[in-house]
C-alpha cells in the first residue's frame, strides 16, 4: 500500500506508521524535512521499535496541538547509543586484526580458506573472520629420525638409525603441496635408507663405508621428494648407528674388535717404520758420504805417488845407486821424524857385540 495516499489531506505517511499533518516540528509544511533530521527522525523511530524508548502514547501525536513533533531526549541518547555500539564493533574488529611475525618466521595468508599471499616478519593487519594468517618456522634447522631392521645386500639384516635436517624454504609449498609434510619426509626418508641399505653388505656397512652410505642416502631422498616441492632444502643426514641382530651381535663385536686390532698393529707398524726408517737413511748417507770421502783421498794419494814416481823414474833410470840410496835416506826421515830417540855410541854402550876382528 502506498505511504502517501491519494485525498489525504496532506497526510502523508512514513514507513514507521508516523503522519505528517501540514507540517513538522520546523515548519517545513507538507513534506519531510532533508537533513540532518530526517536522520535523527529515523533513528528515535528505530528505538521506539526495537526498545520502546520513544517513551510511550505521548510519543506519535497527529493531532496537530503544539509540541506533537517533540521527543524527549531520549530519543537523541537511543540512536547515539547504537551509533557508538556499531563503531566499538567496528574499532574492535579492526583492532583484533593486528598480528605480529617473529623475525624467524614468515605469514601465510589464505583469504576464506584460498592462499593469498607470504607476510614478512614485522607488525602486520588482517580483516578478522575474512584472513587467516599461519606462521611457519624458515630459520631453524628441523630434526627428523627414522630407524628400523634393514635387509642388506648379502641378505643379512640389520638396524639402522638415521637423522635427517632439513629447512623450510618456502612456506607456501610446505603448508600447501602435501597434506603432512614432515611425515611426507620421513616416509621418503625411510624409503630411501632401505632403498641404499640394498646396495651394501653389512660388513661395509657397519665399518668402511658409513659416509658413502650417508651420502648415497642424502643424494636419493632429495631426488625423491624434488618432484613433491614440499617447500623444504635438506641440510644434512646423519648416519648414527647400524648394528645387527642381538643375536649376532657377540660375533659381530669379536670380528669388529679384530679388525680394530689389525688397524693398531698396522698403525704401530707404520709409525715404527716412520720413526726408524729416516734414521737408518740418514746412517747409510753419512757412511756413503765418508767411503766417498776416502775413496777421494786415496785416489788423489795415489795419483801424487803416480806422479813422484814418474817424475823419479828418469833420474832412476840415469843413477840406480844413488837414487835408491836417496830414497831410502827419505824414507828413514819420514818414519824417524815423528820418533823420540837417543843417539849413543855403539862401541861404548855395548862392547860386547862388537864385532870380532
Amino acid at each position: 500500500m502506498a505511504w502517501n495516499q491519494p485525498g489525504n489531506n496532506g497526510q502523508d505517511r512514513d514507513p514507521w506508521g508516523s503522519s505528517n499533518k501540514g507540517g513538522n516540528s520546523d515548519g517545513n509544511k507538507g513534506g519531510r524535512n532533508r537533513g540532518a533530521s530526517d536522520l535523527d527522525d529515523l533513528f528515535r523511530k528505530m528505538s521506539r521499535k526495537l526498545g520502546g524508548l520513544g517513551g510511550g502514547k505521548g510519543g506519535n501525536n497527529n493531532d496537530g496541538q503544539s509540541g506533537g513533533n517533540n521527543r524527549p531526549p531520549v530519543q537523541f541518547a537511543g540512536g547515539r547509543i547504537i551509533s557508538l555500539a556499531i563503531a566499538a564493533i567496528v574499532v574492535v574488529w579492526a583492532a583484533t586484526g593486528f598480528y605480529t611475525i617473529k623475525e624467524t618466521e614468515r605469514g601465510v595468508v589464505t583469504r576464506f580458506g584460498k592462499f593469498s599471499h607470504v607476510v614478512q616478519p614485522g607488525l602486520n593487519w588482517r580483516p578478522t573472520f575474512i584472513d587467516r594468517v599461519t606462521a611457519v618456522d624458515v630459520a631453524t634447522v628441523q630434526d627428523l629420525a627414522t630407524n628400523g631392521m634393514m635387509l642388506t645386500a648379502d641378505e643379512n639384516v640389520v638396524r639402522v638409525n638415521m637423522n635427517v635436517q632439513f629447512q623450510v624454504v618456502n612456506p607456501e609449498d610446505y603448508l600447501f603441496s602435501v597434506t603432512n609434510p614432515n611425515n611426507s619426509l620421513r616416509q621418503a626418508m625411510d624409503s630411501a635408507v632401505r632403498g641404499v641399505i640394498g646396495k651394501f653388505t653389512m660388513e661395509k656397512i657397519l665399518t668402511a663405508n658409513r659416509t658413502v652410505v650417508r651420502n648415497e642416502t642424502q643424494k636419493v631422498l632429495e631426488e625423491t621428494i624434488r618432484p613433491y616441492k614440499m617447500g623444504i632444502a635438506i641440510v644434512d643426514v646423519n648416519f648414527q648407528e647400524a648394528r645387527p641382530p642381538a643375536e649376532v651381535q657377540a660375533s659381530f663385536d669379536d670380528v669388529i674388535a679384530a679388525r680394530e686390532n689389525e688397524q693398531q698393529s698396522i698403525r704401530e707398524a707404520e709409525a715404527y717404520s716412520n720413526e726408524v726408517l729416516p734414521l737408518a737413511k740418514g746412517n747409510a748417507q753419512s757412511m756413503i758420504e765418508s767411503a766417498q770421502a776416502y775413496k777421494a783421498s786415496i785416489v788423489l794419494k795415489a795419483r801424487g805417488e803416480v806422479a813422484s814416481f814418474s817424475k823419479m823414474l828418469p833420474e832412476y833410470r840415469a843413477a840406480p845407486d844413488i837414487t835408491r840410496e836417496r830414497l831410502y835416506i827419505e824414507t828413514m826421515e819420514r818414519v824417524l821424524s815423528n820418533t823420540r830417540g837417543e843417539v849413543a855410541s855403539f862401541s861404548k854402550m855395548l862392547p860386547e857385540y862388537r864385532a870380532a876382528p
